[in-house]
């Protein structure tokens, strides 16, 4: 519990911990080998990961993002990547959230400023370029 969130550790929740279902990976989800597997520890995925540096020593820009809990995650994530003077890209088809309001009002705020809401397809087009 030494990482989970301050309320988490009040209340003795165990959703995201590792080992547990919450933490565990979609089974669909197509992985390689070369792929990266960053642990997530707040809304942040920038939080003390090792995720800057990984886009830094790649010279990865855009990023693209995608995951659960638009308004907290999503959110927090394209604010961190773009005070970094990374431009965002939020899958539009692959993100999503419980509270459908501040799911709306997260993408409202993003859109254009902070990053670009883009489809799949839109994405495909963009990065094929």
């Amino acid at each position: 519990m030494s990482d989970a969130f301050l309320e988490m550790r009040r209340d003795n929740v165990h959703v995201t911990i590792a080992g547990t279902y919450g933490a565990s990976l979609l089974e669909e989800l197509e992985r390689s080998p070369q792929d990266y597997e960053i642990i997530k520890k707040r809304y942040s995925a920038f939080f003390q990961t090792q995720l800057d540096n990984l886009l830094q020593e790649n010279d990865w820009n855009p990023i693209v993002l995608a995951g659960v809990n638009t308004h907290a995650c999503i959110r927090m994530t394209a604010i961190d990547a773009y005070q970094r003077d990374l431009d965002v890209i939020v899958a539009e088809d692959c993100i999503g959230s419980y509270d459908t309001e501040h799911h709306k009002i997260t993408l409202n705020y993003l859109d254009g400023k902070i990053a670009k809401i883009l489809s799949n397809i839109e994405i495909h087009k963009q990065l094929s370029t």
